[in-house]
């Protein structure tokens, strides 16, 4: 993969418009279900990890198009068991869907899905109300799975879902509830809507906000205060059908603001921000302050989907930021937190939308087989730490497990695969958050290659049991 520096300093991927760059090396797809119980296993895991690792992101099954975008590939959830100091299995199968049951010549899968799509969630995947769901943004409903990652039927919260969902939803540390900002094309083409799902796995209220135009609306924030929209220059171009399967697009002249919506307000209530041309697809955290203003950090893209229109990294790659928002004033100061690439952000649950002080983060390069590492970001201190999975590995998201003998805010587990591409293999890996030299507390060798995804979760055992 050639690679070109741009005038900002950052690396993007060199656009080839005979290789699809997202369906070459580890982004391709893998063909073969497998269940393994035999893993080998270097270093002790926790005996205190009792639950599975599972990790979503996009793997076609069938042929696709050159101008094919890395976003809708068929969906695939990778995991691994852990139970008493031992890794039980690795699994990774299909999300249904029925574009996946006519492929195998079966009947579909059961359960309503409120816009007849034939694509299933490809792109997070976690445990909520007793169950697994795997999610996807502006598409269908969530896709129920049973423990071993088999699919039960889609399920809309049990019929409590009136449409789209998304693969961020928010779950409050204070109430348990989770909160979900949606959009879904073409169905709405003028409005997002608000979701909240009770402890209870049904949704308890939604509320529709009017939009100028339709966003891209990956992520979304939550404080103890706020509803944190993001509505940025990345919308729908109906024209882009033709270049790729994909209609979104670099927009500059929608602009880009930032809404406050009070937590028990309405969409007259949103206070908006407008804030400078860039696109986030994923917060760190956000927070309020004494003095009535915001706090968020994001990985922040000056610009997305302009000249790459088959994935993410063609247009430059993100910083992490620092954003300070005064609904009085309705401006904005941005802090740089750090300059490197930094993507796929995670932090303590229990700190979400409260104020914090260590954040997690992959320093994604243009090209993965420079080494993908993870970092952990003091953000009173400003340090920065890094832990360097070596030449031609790749780091995934970090997913932070807690210690349950200490309640330090760091004190804790990364967990992540690790895409060795000098051997085309990959690797289950746990790290100490709190002591990246360290090194691995424990490696699960995976018995087959796993692709470039996009998010998962921990799901432990008391929170989705063995079935």
């Amino acid at each position: 993969m050639e690679l070109v520096i741009k005038d900002e300093g950052m690396t993007a991927i060199q656009l080839n418009q005979d290789v699809n760059p997202y369906m070459q090396g580890n982004f391709r797809p893998v063909q073969e279900e497998v269940t393994e119980f035999e893993l080998e296993v270097l270093g002790d895991i926790p005996k205190e990890l009792n639950g599975r690792y599972l990790r979503n992101g996009p793997n076609p099954f069938a042929e696709v198009p050159n101008n094919h975008h890395w976003f809708i590939g068929a969906g695939m959830v990778h995991g691994i068991r852990l139970f008493d100091g031992e890794a039980k299995w690795y699994r990774n199968r299909y999300v249904g869907s029925r574009e996946l049951s006519k492929f195998r010549q079966q009947e579909d899968i059961t359960g309503r899905n409120w816009n007849n799509s034939s694509g299933g969630p490809n792109t997070n995947v976690a445990g909520f109300a007793g169950k697994t769901w795997a999610m996807v943004e502006a598409g269908g409903s969530p896709v129920e799975l049973d423990y071993e990652l088999e699919t039960i039927g889609r399920n809309n919260f049990d019929g409590t879902l009136p449409g789209a969902f998304t693969a961020h939803p928010k779950v409050d540390p204070a109430s348990g509830e989770m909160h979900a900002m949606v959009y879904a094309w073409p169905q709405w083409l003028d409005h997002v809507q608000y979701v909240v799902v009770a402890t209870n796995g049904q949704v308890r209220k939604t509320l529709d906000i009017p939009l100028p135009g339709m966003t891209m609306m990956h992520d979304m924030s939550l404080t103890e205060k706020y509803v944190i929209i993001y509505d940025q220059p990345v919308i729908v171009d109906m024209n882009l059908l033709e270049k790729s399967n994909f209609p979104f697009a670099w927009n500059p002249d929608y602009g880009n603001r930032v809404g406050l919506l009070p937590r028990q307000g309405t969409a007259n209530d949103i206070v908006w921000v407008d804030v400078p041309l860039g696109y986030a697809f994923h917060p760190m955290n956000a927070f309020d302050n004494d003095d009535g203003s915001v706090t968020i950090d994001l990985c922040n893209y000056e610009k997305m989907f302009n000249t790459d229109l088959s994935g993410p990294f063609g247009d430059g790659l993100p910083r992490l930021e620092r954003w300070n928002v005064n609904p009085d004033s309705r401006s904005i100061s941005i802090n740089i937190i750090d300059e490197r690439a930094n993507e796929f952000p995670r932090h303590l649950h229990d700190v979400g939308g409260q104020p914090y002080r260590y954040g997690y983060s992959v320093s994604i390069s243009a090209d993965p087989a420079d080494g993908w590492q993870t970092l952990k970001h003091d953000l009173q201190s400003g340090e920065t730490m890094v832990f360097d999975h070596g030449s031609g590995r790749a780091g995934g998201e970090a997913v932070f497990v807690p210690k349950q003998a200490s309640n330090e805010e760091d004190a804790g587990y990364l967990m992540t695969f690790v895409h060795d591409l000098n051997n085309d293999s990959a690797e289950f890996v746990v790290i100490d958050a709190q002591n990246f030299s360290r090194g691995y507390v424990a490696q699960v060798k995976v018995p087959r290659r796993i692709p470039f995804g996009f998010h998962g979760n921990w799901v432990s055992d008391e929170s989705v049991a063995p079935s």
